[in-house]
């Protein structure tokens, strides 16, 4: 069966590789994996703005002026799959795709349980270990024990957390919860610290989205807002500093009137077990035997405007890198249905109806979720 699954063109670049090649420019050569991402410099920053899909910026350019000057043609990279945080930021920090870490989605299963836990929060209610469910070592971490000074700059709320120490240990956490002191506070440690590594992390432009809808005017707002506060950022780093600034996902919008509500009875739940990823990208796990089954239901009713994968499937097409690890298989759903038209999926079953008030959604194949922006700044521009 042909699955007409979107294919990354060869000279495509990943963002799994944005932070091994800031390093390898601290080093003053090359990480392998492209010559010419960035020259080299004294100390590096790596700036993500969450939800700032490539697409998105360019669409609202007008608003955001800074950036949008210091974005060329082939200025991006392709965020992972799934295109959702936990996964991306997982795939950035470690240098590795989901198949290696583990990090599957935004809810994936416990293998031999009957647990989802959320892979952004739900690390201490669920009991995942962030030693050991994150597979790969952070390169943060690696960094710091070679003896390189390494910073993590962003809100407090996130200090200490599972999810924190399962992809940022190592670095030194420095809270700031407003933004240009955010990022004028990432500069000053960047530029006063010869050799520093400095992960700076942005999530108020995705949380508007979410909320309203990136097409709305009060994420417009914020836009301008970040802008603002990047073109603050580069002034304060000396010439010798880089900096990039890149994004985990890009946004669709899916209002109301776009949502498929799949409720109690429905045949699509026939033979599903449990239900975890998101809305834009389903991960069915179904009871045993039965998922050609469900993926033949699913197919026959949604592959007009979504792929509809076996697991099989997708880790032969490589969604999840070239290889997938066998302790990370079963946490992948026996099948996949990511959204390729504007819509998401909800299980209408579930009491709490508040993510169906979600308006800004990713985590599909699409190149508005997946292709984001690589600006550079300071040393990296040159």
């Amino acid at each position: 069966m042909s699955l007409s699954l979107p294919v990354d063109p060869p000279s495509a670049r990943s963002l799994t590789d944005v932070v091994p090649q800031s390093i390898a420019a601290l080093r003053g050569g090359s990480a392998g994996v492209g010559s010419d991402w960035f020259p080299p410099a004294r100390s590096a920053l790596v700036l993500v703005i969450d939800g700032l899909g490539r697409t998105n910026l360019a669409a609202r350019a007008g608003h955001a002026r800074f950036l949008s000057s210091r974005m060329g043609k082939r200025d991006s990279v392709r965020t992972v799959f799934p295109s959702t945080t936990a996964t991306a930021l997982t795939g950035l920090l470690t240098g590795t795709p989901a198949g290696e870490h583990g990090i599957v989605g935004y809810r994936a299963r416990v293998p031999g349980t009957d647990t989802v836990p959320n892979q952004l929060k739900g690390w201490e209610t669920d009991a995942l270990d962030p030693l050991t469910w994150q597979r790969s070592t952070p390169l943060l971490e690696s960094e710091a024990a070679a003896g390189r000074p390494c910073f993590v700059v962003t809100k407090g709320m996130y200090r200490g957390t599972g999810f924190t120490r399962a992809i940022q240990r190592g670095a030194e956490f420095v809270p700031v919860d407003d933004l240009e002191s955010r990022l004028l506070r990432a500069a000053e440690l960047t530029t006063e610290t010869d050799g520093a590594l400095t992960y700076v992390y942005v999530p108020e432009l995705d949380s508007l989205g979410h909320a309203h809808g990136w097409e709305s005017d009060r994420w417009t707002a914020g836009l301008e807002q970040v802008d603002a506060a990047v073109a603050t950022l580069e002034r304060a780093l000396d010439r010798d500093v880089g900096a990039v600034v890149t994004a985990d996902h890009g946004m669709v919008d899916v209002p109301a009137h776009r949502q498929i509500l799949v409720g109690e009875g429905d045949p699509l739940w026939e033979d599903v077990h449990l239900v975890g990823g998101e809305p834009r990208m389903l991960h069915l796990y179904t009871r045993d035997g039965r998922g050609e089954a469900v993926r033949r239901r699913w197919s026959e009713a949604e592959a007009h405007r979504s792929w509809v994968l076996s697991r099989e499937e997708a880790v032969s097409a490589g969604l999840f890198g070239p290889a997938v690890a066998p302790e990370v298989l079963q946490r992948i759903g026996d099948v996949l249905v990511a959204a390729r038209s504007g819509i998401a999926y909800y299980d209408d079953r579930e009491p709490d109806k508040r993510p169906q008030r979600m308006i800004g959604q990713h985590g599909s194949l699409t190149d508005d979720e997946r292709i984001v922006p690589l600006i550079r700044l300071g040393a990296f521009a040159r």
